[in-house]
């Protein structure tokens, strides 16, 4: 399980993250949605264990998260890559910090993506290299599995791509995905819960099929509502 307890976040004088406390279960699909800059990819970092709170706790099955950096794995948005490596390289790398790397289900994935070892970092698309960032992080078997806008500036096949290999690798019920992101139309019907977040603040909090119940509204409609004003 996933907690934050009163966290606060702030980068000079912005909040990033303003005294929230929230709870994510183990073994879901969970959406972290909001417009940009709502504090979504400062909420994964903390997460992760990239960052600490100026305030408040946040614990990952009890642990702060630098302890539990083993169990995590986490794709940024940014372009974290080296340019020089192939992608075979990168594993390499990877696979040299965390024992619970799968060499099977990397090679699966790989062909799965229409991948191929030797492909440079630098001379790829950018769909490409979003489908090389996710190759990575899935081919671990983490617990967790955090995704910071894995669609942003994506073309639509590799979207689609991206999304089948999530639902195809999903270990339901042992393991736990966070998806941050603003551009949720296309990963709406894939997760289990969702937090709305806005200004740093966490402004609903639910499960995906009760907004769509008791609004009566998709999730995207549901985000243009609790949204309106940014």
């Amino acid at each position: 399980m996933i907690e934050f307890s009163q966290v606060t976040k702030q980068y000079g004088k912005v909040k990033a993250l303003d005294s929230i406390s929230f709870s994510l279960s183990k073994g879901r699909i969970i959406g972290l949605f909001g417009p940009n800059g709502a504090g979504k990819s400062t909420a994964l970092k903390l997460i992760a264990g990239l960052s600490r709170p100026d305030r408040g706790k946040v614990e990952v099955d009890g642990q702060n998260p630098q302890a539990a950096k083993s169990k995590i794995a986490y794709l940024p948005e940014v372009d974290y890559l080296y340019p020089w490596m192939t992608i075979e390289g990168a594993a390499c790398f990877i696979k040299a910090f965390y024992p619970d790397w799968d060499e099977h289900k990397y090679k699966e994935l790989m062909h799965f993506l229409n991948l191929e070892p030797d492909m440079k970092i630098n001379k790829i698309s950018k769909g490409q290299r979003s489908k090389a960032k996710l190759l990575l992080a899935v081919s671990r078997r983490a617990s967790y599995l955090l995704l910071d806008e894995p669609l942003s500036g994506v073309d639509i096949l590799s979207r689609e791509e991206i999304i089948n290999t999530l639902i195809r690798d999903y270990r339901e019920g042992e393991q736990t995905i966070v998806i941050a992101t603003h551009e949720i139309g296309e990963v709406e019907n894939l997760v289990d819960e969702v937090v709305f977040v806005k200004r740093g603040k966490i402004v609903l909090k639910q499960e995906a099929e009760v907004i769509r119940q008791e609004r009566g509204k998709s999730l995207v409609e549901t985000m243009k509502e609790l949204m309106k004003g940014e």
